[in-house]
């Protein structure tokens, strides 16, 4: 029986009827359903509709039906269900007689999905910020590894200045760090209770909102049942939140790409996460970093995809709000299964450090340290850098370094040039002028490093606060 047949007088066309079934994908919600029906089940007694015999028989009921999901798969195979609440009330029905029918009473599925979905947001918010604190562990576990070893640093893709490989890393740990952050701000908005809604203007029961909340772990009723039944601002933020940490990974993805060539040579590939060509026997191809990058494209495009559907809505439900669903699902379960998998690959890769460190000494990277030579002698920086490049050019003609230039010829072009000049090349010097909050300086990552190893901690602490 359909939980809205009474009106009707024909069955519904059968392709329109399987057409329009979300079971197939809503079924995973099964968790949250039956969590916001055992608390609307206690609002119910408590306001004078359940006896507490009947309490407990569909308490037991809801029980039954998640041991039964628990233990057998096949048990959610149900091509009659319309959705996860239908199937909720056939199973529970099944189980205690027509009581199960008595759990429906004052509450509308509208306000049901909303909840379910509220409470799948919550926990999902809560594993991906568990699972980032792992990944950021990692990329500061590497990063402490990588010591003082350091690399080229680039902008427009053409070498810039050496730093630190530590350094490199802490890059992405704030990235990372910005997304677990999003995904707190965003778990505020989400962590509001919309049972007690109705299908549109509130709940025709004198039910404890509060309470229902409360055993829900939710910080509070939501404030206005048509926004509360409409509301999937909590959807669009989440994806995305996750379009963002998607877009990063794919940034981190498509450099780890680009250094693991052999044009570049920085980055062994880990076996366990790479395939061969089938042509080609001397191949390795880096397929978990290719499939990193074209994955953010899907979750961008979930986050489109949410926009659009509810860009034309009015209030308050509407059964297109249905299609928002599916994008949540694949975003949030793409991420979930990627960030275990970029840790494994993190933990199993391996730098070339000799190469990175042989390349930070090439290509003239060491000129604005030439610059900022000449500039702590007084001369204006326009000039030390119409100097310097004009150094540089000399050197490029003879395929030499600037450290093989003459000091008489240096001199020609300021003469405030003395020997003290070819020490301030070096990699350690060019390295050490960095000493500023947030540069390159050994003594500044090692800082940044404590810094971020306590933020993440901190994280770990919410997280488990959470669990």
């Amino acid at each position: 029986m359909k939980m809205w047949s009474g009106r009707f007088r024909q069955p519904l066309d059968a392709d329109f009827e399987l057409w329009q079934r979300s079971f197939d994908f809503d079924r995973r919600l099964l968790r949250e359903e039956l969590a916001a029906s055992r608390a609307h089940a206690g609002a119910l007694k408590n306001a004078g509709v359940l006896s507490s015999s009947e309490l407990i028989t569909i308490l037991q009921g809801l029980e039954q039906i998640a041991e039964r999901a628990a233990s057998s798969p096949a048990f959610l195979e149900d091509t009659q269900a319309e959705d996860v609440h239908h199937f909720v009330e056939k199973q529970l029905v099944g189980l205690v007689g027509d009581t199960g029918y008595k759990l429906h009473s004052g509450r509308s599925r509208n306000e049901q999905i909303a909840t379910d979905l509220r409470l799948y947001v919550r926990a999902a918010v809560d594993q991906i910020r568990a699972d980032l604190a792992d990944w950021l562990s990692i990329l500061l576990d590497r990063a402490e590894q990588a010591g003082n070893s350091a690399m080229p640093a680039y902008t427009h893709l053409q070498r810039a200045e050496p730093v630190l490989v530590s350094h490199w890393l802490l890059a992405y740990v704030e990235m990372f760090m910005r997304d677990a952050e999003r995904l707190v701000d965003c778990r505020q908005r989400v962590n509001l209770s919309p049972l007690g809604s109705g299908a549109v203007a509130g709940a025709t029961l004198p039910l404890d909102r509060r309470a229902m909340a409360e055993e829900l772990g939710f910080d509070g009723p939501s404030a206005n049942s048509i926004d509360a039944t409409s509301d999937r601002d909590f959807v669009l933020e989440f994806v995305s939140v996750l379009s963002v940490l998607a877009l990063h990974l794919s940034r981190w993805a498509e450099e780890m790409i680009l250094f693991s060539s052999q044009e570049f040579g920085f980055i062994r590939l880990p076996e366990a996460y790479s395939t061969g060509s089938s042509a080609m026997p001397q191949k390795m191809n880096p397929d978990l970093l290719e499939l990193t990058r074209g994955k953010a494209a899907r979750i961008i495009g979930d986050a489109t995809a949410l926009l659009v559907t509810m860009k034309g809505l009015p209030l308050a439900y509407n059964k297109d709000l249905q299609e928002t669903q599916q994008p949540l699902f694949y975003a949030a379960g793409t991420v979930l299964s990627l960030l275990p998998l970029v840790s494994g690959w993190m933990k199993a890769m391996a730098f070339n450090h000799e190469r990175m460190q042989a390349e930070a000494q090439s290509g003239f990277m060491n000129a604005w340290a030439g610059a900022t030579y000449l500039v702590r002698r007084g001369v204006p920086f326009r000039l030390a850098h119409e100097q310097i490049g004009q150094a540089v050019r000399t050197c490029i003609e003879r395929n030499c370094q600037l450290r093989a230039l003459p000091l008489e010829e240096l001199r020609q072009l300021n003469p405030v040039f003395d020997e003290d000049f070819y020490p301030c090349l070096n990699l350690q010097s060019v390295l050490n002028i960095h000493d500023v909050p947030g540069g390159t300086a050994p003594a500044r990552v090692r800082q940044a490093l404590a810094e971020a190893k306590r933020k993440v901690e901190d994280m770990r602490e919410e997280v488990h606060a959470h669990a």
